[in-house]
């Protein structure tokens, strides 16, 4: 029997992804190297999840953004923002928090 959890899955991502964005952002960087790092680490994440995702940090001022033009293309490069690196240590300590209380009760339940 398969059991669909990829609602699960959606809502569970949501909110990881915001995270990861904001973490990776530490370094300025551009939105498909984005996407070939995180493939890299073993995440695959699409164009139509990210590139929404930056405009809506950008529009909230979580992150700055700047065209670049170089010889080949234009890139629009993001690095995280002085309000996004607070959201980033809040959201990255709830996170911590429920990994914390996870782990204790999968531990609990081993005992038992």
């Amino acid at each position: 029997m398969e059991i669909d959890i990829s609602n699960s899955e959606t809502e569970m991502n949501r909110g990881f992804l915001q995270i990861l964005v904001l973490v990776m952002l530490e370094r300025r960087m551009y939105g498909y190297r984005m996407l070939k790092l995180l493939e890299q680490a073993g995440y695959k994440m699409e164009e139509n999840t990210l590139y929404p995702l930056l405009r809506r940090f950008e529009k909230n001022s979580m992150v700055k953004s700047e065209w670049e033009v170089s010889e080949d293309r234009p890139k629009k490069f993001y690095v995280i923002s002085d309000k996004g690196k607070i959201v980033r240590e809040k959201l990255l300590k709830i996170w911590q928090e429920q990994n914390k209380a996870l782990n204790t009760v999968l531990e609990g339940n081993q005992n038992d």
